[in-house]
């Protein structure tokens, strides 16, 4: 199916370049092993077209070149699964990314969401067919109608998939919330979000087994309105994501918390939390990936100039003990 490959052989600077990153990724990652589970999320920045070629020239556009596809398919290839947000109408640059990773990895994507509002997006999971299986479960979440009339949908409908690794299912949901003029335009959509999957998670009966929600939540601050919308639900912040840098941009003066994997660990009546993950264990590990000192070395790029070729997003990522 995918027949897009590089223009040439690659060059020995950018060989030299990911073998730098190779490094990186170890010291910032754990291996992938017998009993683990990988899950990262990456906002990459307008995943859509790219310039084929290994380096892209002043007047090229776009800068996306097969160095930087080159670079993003090496983080995502520490991964089992990955979700990915502002993947484009145009899937070119994501099926470069996947004849990069090799023929042990697959994608699903959901369709583009018409409308402005959907910014001619889509979402997509990239996935190692060597370490996890699809279920069978995949699809896009629609609000159902209310009595009183027609019911504001999703900007970007948000993408459910089912994964099998060593016999324990997990079902990741991907979002891209509406950034929208102010962060009051965002707490509707969010909050819609937050309640449709713990309407999902506490159906009996229903093909719902370990949920998680991860992506791009343009979450601002820490306990903000957004924040509080989206984990009153019972959704659960990974303490070890707490403190990580979403956004190249980020400082310590400016810290947002746009990017989330969760899944529900609802309150008890007498105070305790309850995990709802079966069959997966989680020991606080993950991180974000730092991409930034490791890739496209030498090129003297700014940040922006640096976000339009990998990102402006860091990937986030956790590890899960997989217990059956």
């Amino acid at each position: 199916m995918n027949d897009i490959h590089p223009p040439s052989p690659m060059p020995a600077e950018v060989a030299a370049d990911l073998t730098g990153l190779r490094a990186a990724l170890d010291d910032q990652l754990v291996p992938r092993t017998d009993d683990n589970l990988l899950i990262g999320t990456w906002n990459i920045r307008h995943l859509g077209g790219y310039t084929d070629a290994w380096t892209a020239g002043d007047n090229d556009s776009p800068k996306r070149d097969w160095h930087s596809m080159a670079a993003i398919a090496e983080v995502i290839r520490r991964f089992d699964v990955t979700a990915i947000q502002e993947t484009r109408r145009d899937t070119s640059a994501l099926f470069a990314i996947l004849s990069l990773l090799g023929d042990d990895f697959r994608v699903i994507a959901s369709d583009v969401t018409e409308g402005d509002k959907g910014n001619d997006e889509r979402l997509a999971y990239l996935y190692d067919t060597t370490r996890v299986q699809p279920s069978g479960l995949v699809g896009e979440i629609v609000l159902p109608p209310q009595a009183e009339g027609e019911v504001k949908q999703f900007a970007r409908t948000p993408y459910a998939a089912g994964f099998v690794r060593n016999g324990v299912e997990f079902i990741l949901t991907t979002v891209h919330v509406l950034w929208g003029k102010r962060p009051e335009d965002r707490i509707d959509e969010l909050t819609a979000f937050a309640e449709w999957m713990r309407g999902w998670a506490d159906r009996p009966k229903d093909w719902n087994r370990n949920l998680l929600v991860l992506g791009d939540f343009n979450i601002d601050r820490y306990e903000d309105p957004l924040w509080q919308a989206f984990f009153a639900t019972g959704l659960y912040p990974p303490a070890v994501l707490h403190d990580v840098h979403r956004t190249i941009f980020d400082n310590d003066a400016d810290r947002h918390y746009y990017d989330q994997i969760s899944w529900f660990t609802p309150t008890m009546a007498d105070g305790t939390t309850v995990s709802r993950l079966e069959g997966l264990d989680f020991d606080q590990v993950g991180g974000n990936v730092d991409f930034v000192p490791h890739v496209l070395t030498g090129s003297g790029l700014t940040r922006q100039e640096m976000s339009w070729r990998i990102s402006d997003h860091y990937p986030l990522w956790l590890e899960f003990r997989v217990t059956g």
